[in-house]
């Protein structure tokens, strides 16, 4: 374990992905037509398998996790840290932090903020899958953390189609990006159980029209619960961080969807 106290896994975790990459067809060119085969929705299932697998060892553990998606820059890790910073002495965290190269930095925010983090190292790969989250789980003292905050790629395409097993799946869009994301990436959009509109702090100052951006939302996802705040001014950070409080200790349950829905 590095000196600093995060994990850091590396980008051995490709095995769905190489499984299937490694079926050889001996096939006859001259006898046989070519046929294509279609692989997505078994490895998507699969995937699927080991998703549950990891929400019953949450459940199990009487851990709620959060999967935290967004584009580069919109703010998923200066979220965590306001999120670790608002509910310190409430709840004890884990950080699970993922990155395309083994840069590690945004794990080491989310240790000096107070978590226990480890760094996934995907090695290039766009998105999480669930056996990442699984690897990444056994590195953590599970018995020591009520709610685990899982920092996935910055992509607004592929992290939508992979469950991890996270109780909630959680966007993250901010004001600078733009307010058409939501026709841009309706799958994104239309599938996640939360919303939070970062950096509102800089309205003033992009163009960005909310009206525009939450007709876009409504048509996708009606209803969809959202929550505008700025993580420099630290305002509307209140009702968000006392949100994942009453979620963690059980008294939003009812309001819960399942990530592992079919």
């Amino acid at each position: 374990m590095p000196a600093s106290g995060y994990r850091v896994l590396g980008s051995l975790l490709m095995r769905l992905d190489s499984r299937v990459l490694s079926i050889d067809c001996a096939i006859d060119a001259t006898t046989m037509p070519v046929k294509t085969i279609q692989v997505s929705e078994n490895v998507l299932h699969a995937n699927w398998e080991i998703a549950r697998q990891n929400r019953a060892r949450l459940d199990a553990t009487g851990i709620v996790a959060l999967n935290l998606m967004a584009s580069p820059g919109a703010g998923k890790t200066s979220l965590i840290e306001q999120t670790i910073h608002g509910l310190q002495n409430r709840l004890r965290i884990g950080m699970i932090n993922s990155d395309t190269s083994p840069a590690a930095m945004d794990a080491e925010r989310a240790e000096r903020a107070g978590a226990a983090a480890v760094h996934m190292n995907t090695a290039g790969k766009c998105h999480l899958d669930a056996g990442m989250v699984r690897d990444a789980i056994a590195c953590l003292p599970l018995r020591e953390i009520d709610l685990v905050l899982i920092e996935n790629i910055g992509n607004l395409v592929c992290p939508a189609s992979w469950q991890l097993g996270s109780h909630w799946n959680v966007l993250i869009a901010s004001t600078p990006e733009g307010d058409d994301k939501p026709y841009k990436y309706p799958r994104m959009y239309g599938g996640v159980d939360a919303l939070v509109i970062n950096k509102t702090d800089l309205l003033p100052y992009v163009s960005f029209d909310v009206d525009y951006f939450t007709r876009g939302v409504e048509a996708l996802n009606c209803g969809l619960l959202t929550f505008p705040l700025s993580c420099r001014s630290t305002e509307g950070l209140d009702r968000w961080v006392d949100w994942v409080a009453a979620i963690v200790g059980g008294r939003d349950r009812e309001g819960e969807r399942s990530a592992l829905a079919t």
